[in-house]
């Protein structure tokens, strides 16, 4: 944010550093002192703050104020007013008549003929030697004796009982103003998007933190009745399963309030779960898992691969009937692989509770794997395989 800032300072005054150059772009440069006449003219920091003035009050007053909030015929009205006033304080004639006036200066027309252009006066015609209709140019043109044509406001041939027009003026005001209203358009659409942005950001925080907190919950409270049982039937494995427990809960409590933390992270309390729940499992029970690769170097959504493991021995596991968990964890270059499969008994059935955490890590991956995740479910042959790809 402060770089952003830094940023338009910098092109604020390279743009208002361009605009004061302007007038020196009519002005001869084999002149001597002519820069630094400009310069020292206060006409010349007249028209510098006339223009900045219209930019910063149109683009910080009237623009978020008044045309922001579709208040379009104050806006007119108002800009009218700056029109009007531009008009008549014609900043741009003030500086070129000042500079010609100078002693020492020569006539601005002498120097810059483009400017009598851009100021709608005609160029005198080419002088003759001798008689004829071109010999003399009339009253009024340069070496004609008469008056110049930047002198004092009054009726000439050129001027008539009419006040002069100043278009170059009335043109940098329509610049000013129009480039005013864009920049600060544009600007109140980026501070826009940026707050969509947040606003989005915030919510998908705000609904991650909501599912952990269902999930989390839901985790310790099966952990507990696994201790529970132990304690029950005093097994002497009782300790070691509280001391796997307080590693289990620190992680949830702690690590898991992240993103993201590192995969080794995941699979130590895959492997606690697992000890704790082979101390109640008995021989009909068999778990293979491996874990192999890159693991050191990867990182992971937290709880989203327990979760998995939970439904294996939630529904996975029978004591009357021969079971089998197979669970493997891989890390590879593109990211992570995960696999595991257990038989299907009918008697147990997922209640809508029960699912509540299967669906909730479908959410999470949506959310911090958006197009970067493959999940696939398959129940055929009585068996519940999961296949989940991590791009990370």
């Amino acid at each position: 944010m402060l770089r952003f800032r830094a940023y338009l300072v910098v092109v604020h005054i390279a743009g208002w550093l361009l605009f004061m150059a302007l007038p020196l772009l009519f002005i001869n440069a084999g002149e001597q002192n002519s820069i630094q006449s400009v310069f020292s003219s206060p006409y010349y920091w007249l028209f510098c703050i006339t223009y900045a003035f219209l930019f910063y009050f149109n683009a910080y007053v009237l623009v978020p104020l008044l045309f922001l909030k579709k208040r379009y015929v104050t806006y007119g009205i108002i800009t009218l007013v700056l029109l009007s006033g531009t008009y008549f304080l014609q900043p741009y004639d003030r500086l070129l008549r000042s500079n010609e006036n100078r002693p020492g200066m020569a006539p601005m027309h002498i120097r810059s003929p483009m400017r009598d252009i851009l100021r709608g006066r005609a160029m005198p015609p080419p002088r003759r030697e001798g008689p004829g209709p071109h010999g003399e140019p009339p009253p009024g043109y340069p070496g004609s004796g008469g008056p110049p044509p930047d002198g004092p406001m009054q009726q000439s041939p050129h001027y008539g009982p009419y006040r002069h027009i100043d278009s170059i003026s009335l043109f940098l005001f329509a610049m000013i103003i129009a480039l005013s209203t864009a920049i600060r358009i544009i600007r109140q659409w980026q501070l826009s998007e940026q707050r969509a942005v947040q606003a989005e950001s915030d919510k998908t925080s705000a609904e991650l933190s909501f599912l952990k907190a269902q999930i989390n919950p839901h985790f310790l409270f099966n952990t507990l009745n696994n201790i529970y049982t132990l304690a029950v039937m005093q097994d002497e494995n009782a300790p070691e399963s509280i001391l796997k427990l307080s590693n289990i809960m620190r992680y949830v409590t702690d690590d898991a309030m992240e993103n993201f933390v590192p995969l080794q992270y995941e699979v130590d309390c895959i492997n606690d779960y697992i000890e704790l729940q082979r101390l109640r499992l008995g021989d009909k029970t068999t778990i293979d898992m491996k874990v192999s690769g890159l693991i050191e170097d990867k990182v992971i959504a937290p709880l989203i691969l327990m979760t998995f493991i939970e439904n294996v021995f939630k529904y996975g596991i029978s004591k009357h009937e021969p079971s089998t968990v197979s669970i493997n964890i891989l890390g590879h270059e593109n990211g992570i692989s995960f696999y595991c499969q257990n038989r299907i008994f009918p008697d147990k059935v997922q209640t809508e509770r029960e699912g509540i955490g299967l669906k909730n890590v479908k959410q999470r991956l949506a959310y911090l794997y958006p197009g970067k995740h493959v999940l696939n479910i398959n129940t055929e042959n009585q068996l519940y395989t999961v296949n989940l790809i991590l791009q990370a």
